[in-house]
């Protein structure tokens, strides 16, 4: 059938997702000067930064005024398992403050104490209270927040579009092509820059606290074919908390900002078993230290009745846990009936957040491509093996900010747009070549999809199972190019999900395919054939496309030297395993 019609919308700043991250570069851009124009999957107001429950970390010193951005560099960097790149680390932790500040003069509704200082929270493994909140809906709020600044400065944002493809010319990225999702019509979107902003992959797991048809790695696939290498991604992070029934629910997150809010994590004994795997945090501990003992409770038979643990926060006053948890709170009453002011909640790990993603340069998030950006969740750098509770909201405005800035720089500075109509032309027929009669529906074979990382490469990963991952990878791959697409009265969401299972299939593979390489056992990396963590692999792990229909290229390199400066912060001891790993 023929395709629709096409038009072509022209800036100069091109954003491509429409949550924190985005939004940031793209006022950023806008206040530097340049056209931008904004796209995404989703209504505006819903992209997945809504999720973001418990806070954003800065060091504002109003709890414990005893705390610094140096400290906080050495908690991320050292929990991170020294794979972090730190001057990405550095960045984040001495820009934070001025990122929140400026959030909450933009009329961010975050917590504050009764002297109208900013309030600050503990989140795991951080040595001092630093995560500003807003309830538990911090992300909502955030985005909100950078909605209506966006709005103030003119910016438009499309909603309903669907990226298939990077437009680029001999190593130049100039702008786009995309779809509606409600009436099939393509755009050609020209620009001097673009900016990726299109989360993370975690969707690929059967539990994830991520939603339908969001975070199959999209943005990752883009960067991957345009040219750009991906990094680090076998590090995924399991969230320890997400609920574990009704089963369409099944792993929507339950937030740190229970545990820290004083929740109590037990088994079926009632045990603390938190003492166990660090009795001096407790609850309290690394992510992937709490996603680990509660995996390993679970296996081992001191689970709860639907293969869960407990975690209560009922001791607390009921009127606390409604000023504090108030998401929560509703939250297990609409799914469960369950108050949790009175009974605790049974919760399993979840995949939470994509720690790799696309290489990107650490002060302008520039990209392998010339010309293209990218911030968020889809980028790699920050968060090493294990990601800090509250570093990710800090993550989007910061770099999301540095990113659209750069892309301004770049569009500013452009004597030749660079245009090819061949380029056009070929993501035309690659998206129209994908619209026919098939003999497989792409909905069975995403659940088919997650079914398999969860299976295959979950909390605790082995070479054997990995690699039949990968083969079952490929026959699904196989089965995926006979998918049928009529789109009907339901719109073009069927060509959506065969797209997104298109970037999942590789996403997936790039994260198998890195975690078979690394062989070893490092934050949230766990491998039961490979238990030990190994000083050598204090080393980054590499993927890209060498040709069509090719596997990924997989390689290593060091982590880049730490300044002096930094070092002395750092303790030399060597980092312990995570928990306790299955005998």
């Amino acid at each position: 059938m023929p395709g629709p019609s096409s038009r072509s919308r022209v800036c100069n700043v091109l954003v491509i997702g429409s949550g924190a991250a985005g939004l940031r570069a793209a006022i950023a851009a806008t206040e530097a000067g340049s056209q931008v124009l904004v796209v995404g999957k989703r209504d505006r107001l819903d992209a997945h930064t809504v999720l973001a429950a418990g806070g954003i970390n800065a060091v504002l010193g109003t709890r414990d005024p005893q705390d610094s951005w140096e400290q906080h560099f050495a908690d991320t960097f050292r929990e991170g398992y020294f794979l972090g790149h730190p001057r990405v680390v550095e960045i984040m932790a001495r820009e934070a403050p001025d990122a929140v500040r400026e959030l909450a003069d933009w009329g961010c509704q975050f917590a504050r104490l009764d002297d109208g200082r900013l309030d600050q929270r503990y989140f795991g493994a951080h040595k001092y209270r630093r995560t500003c909140y807003a309830g538990d809906y911090t992300g909502r709020a955030i985005l909100y927040t950078l909605a209506g600044k966006a709005q103030q400065l003119g910016i438009p944002v499309v909603e309903d579009q669907y990226i298939s493809r990077l437009l680029v010319a001999d190593g130049v990225c100039f702008g786009a092509y995309g779809f509606d999702l409600v009436s099939g019509e393509r755009t050609v979107f020209e620009a001097d820059a673009v900016v990726l902003a299109a989360g993370g992959h975690t969707r690929l797991w059967r539990r994830s606290s991520s939603r339908r048809d969001e975070n199959y790695g999209e943005g990752m696939f883009l960067a991957l074919e345009a040219g750009c290498r991906l990094m680090d991604m076998e590090l995924v992070q399991f969230h320890p908390t997400g609920m574990v029934m009704p089963e369409e629910v099944a792993g929507t997150l339950v937030t740190e900002a229970v545990r820290g809010e004083g929740g109590h994590l037990y088994n079926k004994d009632h045990e603390r078993f938190m003492t166990r795997y660090d009795p001096v945090r407790m609850e309290l501990s690394a992510r992937d230290r709490v996603a680990l003992a509660i995996y390993t409770e679970i296996i081992e038979g001191r689970g709860g009745p639907n293969g869960g643990v407990f975690l209560d926060i009922s001791h607390r006053p009921k009127d606390e846990i409604l000023e504090k948890l108030p998401r929560m709170y509703r939250q297990f009453i609409e799914y469960q009936m369950l108050d949790i002011s009175r009974q605790p909640m049974e919760v399993a790990p979840t995949a939470h957040y994509s720690m790799g993603g696309i290489s990107v340069d650490p002060e302008t998030h520039a990209t392998d491509v010339v010309g293209l950006y990218a911030a968020g969740e889809c980028t790699s750098g920050l968060h090493g093996a294990n990601r800090l509770g509250g570093n990710s909201l800090a993550e989007t405005v910061i770099f999301g900010r540095r990113a659209g800035a750069a892309a301004a720089a770049h569009s500013r500075e452009s004597e030749v747009q660079r245009r090819s109509k061949k380029a056009v032309h070929d993501a035309e027929e690659e998206l129209q070549s994908l619209i026919k009669p098939g003999s497989e529906l792409a909905r069975p074979l995403q659940r088919a999809l997650r079914n398999l990382m969860w299976e295959h490469c979950g909390v605790v990963r082995d070479e054997a199972r990995m690699r039949d991952g990968l083969r079952k990878l490929g026959e699904l791959a196989t089965a995926a190019e006979t998918v049928d697409i009529h789109p009907g009265q339901e719109g073009w969401v069927e060509l959506e999900h065969v797209l997104d299972l298109r970037a999942g299939l590789r996403t997936a593979e790039a994260t198998l395919r890195c975690a078979l390489e690394r062989r070893e056992s490092r934050g949230a990396h766990n491998r039961s054939d490979f238990p030990a963590l190994d000083p050598a692999l204090e080393r980054n792990f590499y993927t890209r496309v060498e040709g069509a229909d090719q596997p990924l290229t997989v390689w290593s390199e060091p982590v880049p030297a730490i300044p002096a400066s930094l070092k002395r912060l750092l303790t030399d001891e060597e980092m312990e395993v995570a928990g306790r790993l299955l005998e």
